[in-house]
């Protein structure tokens, strides 16, 4: 089970990534970052939470790095995998509905 610091770190990276954006100005008509710019940042996110993980592990093997600090590193990716699995099955979920409607 994630720790409410784990979740909160989580939030606020989603929230620093829907403030940056990945979208050059005049390409979006709303002003705000494209859906595959956040999907390409969030990946990324997952992939270096994934990384930290591994590097926190390999450190705790060879003796220096603190359990905790490999648990908190494991819990965070834990925490970003399951948010994109939950993103990724919405997405999913959202395309078979369109794709039931009438036309």
């Amino acid at each position: 089970m994630a720790s409410p610091t784990v979740a909160a770190n989580a939030y606020a990276a989603l929230s620093r990534m829907m403030e940056t954006g990945g979208a050059e100005k005049g390409t979006q008509t709303s002003g705000g970052p494209s859906f595959g710019a956040l999907l390409k940042d969030a990946v990324g996110s997952v992939m270096e939470a994934g990384k930290k993980s591994d590097s926190q592990t390999m450190a705790m093997a060879s003796g220096k790095a603190n359990v905790m600090d490999v648990v908190t590193a494991v819990a965070e990716t834990d925490v970003a995998v399951s948010t994109l699995v939950s993103v990724r099955d919405r997405v999913i979920q959202s395309y078979e509905d369109i794709m039931k409607m009438p036309i």
